[in-house]
């Protein structure tokens, strides 16, 4: 039987949608907050610049949990107290 690989072959994210409230979803409460009061202050043309910079805000903020969690995922975790334990004994 061959080996399977941990994770799909296609790590690539999926794109967020660009829409208002789906951007909104993937930010966090203090950046939903700003962005929604920038999209609300901004003429009706200047929507879409605003909505491009958070869209990629938003992504790169996926981005970087997917890392975190595929990184978590290959190693085992330890407690911090466990870590600073062991820490302490190779120092001395």
């Amino acid at each position: 039987m061959p080996a399977q690989p941990e994770r799909p072959a296609d790590s690539r994210i999926t794109a967020i949608p660009r829409t208002i409230h789906a951007i909104g979803s993937f930010l966090t409460d203090e950046d939903r907050a700003r962005f929604h009061s920038q999209v609300l202050a901004v003429e009706e043309d200047e929507v879409p610049g605003v909505m491009r910079r958070w869209w990629k805000a938003a992504m790169l903020g996926r981005a970087r949990e997917d890392e975190i969690s595929r990184a978590n995922a290959s190693r085992p975790l330890f407690a911090v107290e466990d870590l600073l334990e062991q820490v302490e004994k190779a120092t001395g």
